[in-house]
């Protein structure tokens, strides 16, 4: 029989090393003098976003904020499963997919995580597909017979990619398939020919990188008319929505693209960590945007006017305690954190019991979660979303 992790014992881990991820008593509501995020690579937009946020916290509050870039999805949210770091400027999949329990985090080693959002980046930027200009890609459908790139260790960027081909009814088979170690590299492979199209932010550094190498930058359109084209979409990635993209390399309000986004970063925890801890990292980032708002491109999407709440990952206790304060949370999005909760719950005891089961080799064992997952949210009268990856 195979072993699995609990993703209970996460919680676990994130209190046995409070200490190195400064995770303390919630009576105390404030934040340690140094305090650790993980993000995206060095030159991504998460990752300047959140440099720009530690000037802002080093300025006004005394906080040294160490940033940790990561490659990927798993090696962002490994120190927060770890205890080492208590927040993520994160992408969907160390939010979203880690809930769920999908790709790379439906492994042995992961299955369903208990996380948590603080904050949502809404900026006016496009997470979405980026191609060389010369590649002469302007819609997705002609991304067909185009190589690009799949990074491994990266489920957010890669299903993102699968979604969007799916709104042009494609798939990897057809395309051509380049396989990467980083999200970094990815980027610099269209840059040095290797690729024709990637997955980013509009204001990535490294898309402002691409812009002005030889090859040019473009930006694939996503029409907003094509009802079916978005329910295929939707389908396989339900966090996106459609959007007019006017910030980022190549765009403005007078070049916009019509595209389609989703939150980036997402602010992100698990919600083992300490609620005055939470508490206390959300009313630094709602009181303080006026400091760092225009310190790194797409900053303007912290903006407490901006926030959903009503997302794809329940709110952490601490961060809802703050927005009653004042004023921003509705009694609606208790119902719908109470839902995402117990979607959680539905995850977690459908891990457990897969962890009981076995199977002949790890290829049996992912296929086994697939369906032991969607049968669990079936019966649950959630939708499943993904049933094969």
């Amino acid at each position: 029989m195979r072993r699995f992790a609990l993703s209970t014992l996460t919680a676990v881990a994130a209190l046995a090393l409070s200490g190195a991820a400064g995770i303390h008593d919630a009576r105390a509501q404030k934040l340690p003098d140094q305090l650790t995020w993980t993000a995206y690579d060095v030159g991504s937009g998460g990752y300047n976003q959140a440099v720009a946020i530690g000037n802002a916290l080093k300025n006004k509050q005394g906080v040294t904020l160490r940033v940790l870039p990561g490659k990927n999805d798993v090696s962002r949210t490994v120190p927060l499963r770890e205890g080492k770091a208590p927040f993520s400027a994160n992408g969907v999949g160390g939010t979203y997919m880690a809930q769920e329990g999908m790709y790379e985090f439906g492994g042995k080693d992961w299955g369903p995580q208990p996380v948590r959002s603080l904050l949502l980046n809404n900026s006016d930027a496009l997470l979405t597909v980026v191609t060389a200009k010369d590649a002469n890609v302007k819609t997705i459908a002609d991304l067909k017979g185009k190589r690009v790139a799949w990074v491994v260790g990266a489920p957010s960027l890669n299903q993102n990619i699968t979604a969007l081909l799916a709104f042009a009814n494609l798939d990897w088979k057809d395309v051509q398939k380049v396989e990467f170690g980083g999200f970094g590299q990815a980027m610099d492979g269209i840059i040095n020919n290797q690729v024709d199209a990637a997955f980013t932010s509009t204001i990535s550094g490294k898309a402002f990188q691409i812009e002005s190498s030889p090859r040019g930058i473009a930006w694939p359109t996503v029409p907003h008319a094509d009802k079916e084209g978005w329910k295929r979409l939707k389908a396989k990635a339900p966090f996106y929505v459609p959007f007019m993209g006017t910030e980022g390399a190549g765009l403005s309000k007078d070049k916009p693209v019509e595209g389609a986004t989703y939150p980036y970063p997402v602010l992100m925890t698990y919600e083992a960590v300490d609620a005055g801890m939470v508490y206390a990292m959300t009313k630094a980032m709602v009181e303080l945007f006026n400091e760092y708002k225009d310190a790194a491109p797409g900053n303007v999407g912290w903006d407490i006017k901006r926030q959903v709440f009503d997302w794809v990952v329940p709110v952490h206790e601490g961060a809802i305690k703050y927005f009653k304060e004042i004023g921003v949370w509705k009694p609606e999005y208790d119902k719908s954190n109470a839902e995402l909760i117990k979607r959680q719950k539905v995850l977690a005891d459908a891990w457990a019991a897969h962890g009981k089961a076995s199977y002949a080799d790890d290829k049996a064992a992912m296929a086994g979660w697939q369906k032991l997952r969607a049968d669990a949210l079936t019966k649950a009268g959630m939708e499943p979303v993904l049933t094969e990856w």
